[in-house]
């Protein structure tokens, strides 16, 4: 029997329903109702008379007390959430336990970046014109945060947005993934549970993509948060009112660097997960890896023997390492891509093919050619490709001729090697000896050229939600 989830916002009349299915088999698992743009006007109305209510503002005590109620009723619905997450999404349930552990840690995080939270003196009585005063600053509310979430990581990334908009006393409307908001919804409710108002915290999926745009676009909106595709980010900051501040997380195509000296177990290893995790669908996956000739083609034949060892089926089964893709489409369209590069040249090492509707084998490409579709764009689906490189220069040259660059990582044994390539990467992040989708939830996380805006991780989206407001006080005594 499958769920029923109703709008969440308070007074809106829901326009309809959509169904919420099991990427890998297709079962029902909840139906949602939707919202139209009379109830994207209730919701901002709703948040924007929050905010401009100074006097009823929650206080830091209060968001903490919320917060921490929220992390105890989380931690009590652990398998819950977890099955939840791998059931809509198709994350493995070894993989969504953890996206779980990750969730109720940011919600602490949360905590922890409000009781650290402080101004700053500014200083005074520097010269003849500043004499006399004192000056400091305070953080407030940026006002009304609206976010837009993506599908692969569903309780996480609503954690990222939601959690941060809370701790720093903004009203929140959140617009999950049609195809995973239930994990989502599941935390609003949560949220709501602990103490929260529910104004505070709204959540809607719309009828429309107008109506969505009418959301993200008003001019009430004081921060807008997105995670998802390039295309959809940009055109909607384009949209965005005047005054309105954003980040924006698209996706990227990790580069690897792999020395000659590298130390091959542990590289594989550590390409392997980050390669086929999630089937792929992650930001900072790894797809594009750059390995010295000597050891190239070693290097790939061992990537696809890892990745010829993972169990690919059913998401909520506790040995399945990689699950479906969120869509049938998507799955056809990784084998049009794959067979594109095979076509152009390229050697197919492992996989390849098709498994079912829904999942795609774990697969290992060898030195596709520069004008494959797969060497130029994010595959976001379950291939590695390996280039072999005779020159350093030339693998850091490819792996920066992309209009993208988000994470990055190099392995060698050698620190010189190491630094290098750290200088030389077009990247916000480069990892040494550990692969491009290594996160831990309180690091600075951007994108950067196309692939983003600003930059993530729960302390620095705290500090991108509040203004500092400062004070100066002139006295003859000072």
């Amino acid at each position: 029997m499958s769920d029923h989830f109703k709008l969440q916002v308070p007074g809106a009349t829901a326009a309809g329903t959509v169904n919420v299915t099991a990427p890998y088999d297709g079962e029902l698992i909840a139906t949602i109702e939707t919202g139209d743009a009379a109830a994207v006007e209730t919701a901002l109305s709703t948040a924007y008379t929050l905010f401009n209510d100074r006097k009823n503002w929650l206080t830091a005590e209060q968001r903490i007390r919320v917060l921490e109620k929220t992390t105890d009723i989380m931690q009590s619905h652990f398998d819950e959430l977890a099955i939840e997450a791998a059931r809509e999404g198709g994350k493995p349930l070894i993989d969504s336990r953890v996206e779980v552990a990750r969730a109720i840690d940011g919600m602490k995080n949360c905590v922890e970046v409000i009781r650290s939270s402080h101004g700053e003196e500014i200083p005074m009585g520097k010269n003849a014109a500043s004499m006399n005063r004192l000056a400091f600053t305070t953080h407030e509310p940026i006002g009304v945060v609206v976010a837009v979430s993506a599908f692969n990581h569903p309780l996480n990334l609503a954690v990222h947005q939601i959690g941060p908009a809370i701790a720093a006393g903004c009203p929140v409307i959140i617009k999950p993934a049609e195809d995973t908001a239930l994990s989502c919804f599941r935390l609003i409710n949560i949220l709501h549970e602990a103490g929260l108002p529910k104004g505070w915290c709204q959540g809607i999926v719309t009828d429309s993509h107008d109506s969505a745009t009418l959301l993200v676009t008003d001019k009430r909106v004081g921060f807008f948060s997105f995670i998802g595709s390039a295309n959809v980010g940009w055109m909607l900051r384009s949209k965005l009112a005047p005054g309105a501040r954003c980040a924006l997380e698209h996706g990227g195509v990790a580069p690897v660097i792999v020395a000659a000296d590298a130390d091959m177990n542990d590289t594989v290893a550590l390409l392997a997960k980050a390669g086929f995790y999630h089937a792929g669908q992650v930001c900072v996956s790894v797809q594009r890896v750059y390995a010295e000739k000597g050891i190239a083609r070693q290097l790939a034949d061992s990537i696809a023997a890892a990745g010829n060892k993972m169990k690919i089926g059913d998401p909520t089964l506790s040995d399945t390492d990689i699950g479906p893709l969120i869509r049938h489409a998507e799955t056809d369209r990784v084998q049009q891509w794959v067979q594109d590069a095979v076509d152009k040249g390229a050697e197919l090492v492992s996989g390849g093919q098709k498994i079912s509707d829904s999942c795609y084998q774990a697969t290992v490409l060898f030195n596709p050619p520069e004008d494959a579709i797969i060497s130029k764009n994010e595959i976001f689906g379950p291939v590695i490709c390996v280039y072999e490189y005779e020159d350093i220069d030339d693998a850091l040259s490819r792996a920066n001729s992309l209009d993208v660059a988000f994470q990055a990582a190099v392995f060698s044994k050698n620190i010189d090697t190491c630094m290098y390539a750290f200088r030389q990467l077009n990247a916000s992040a480069v990892m040494v000896n550990d692969h491009t989708a290594f996160r831990v939830d309180w690091m600075p996380f951007a994108g950067l050229r196309h692939s983003g805006h600003g930059v993530g991780g729960i302390p620095h989206t705290f500090e991108d939600m509040q203004i500092k407001k400062m004070m100066v006080i002139r006295s003859m005594a000072l």
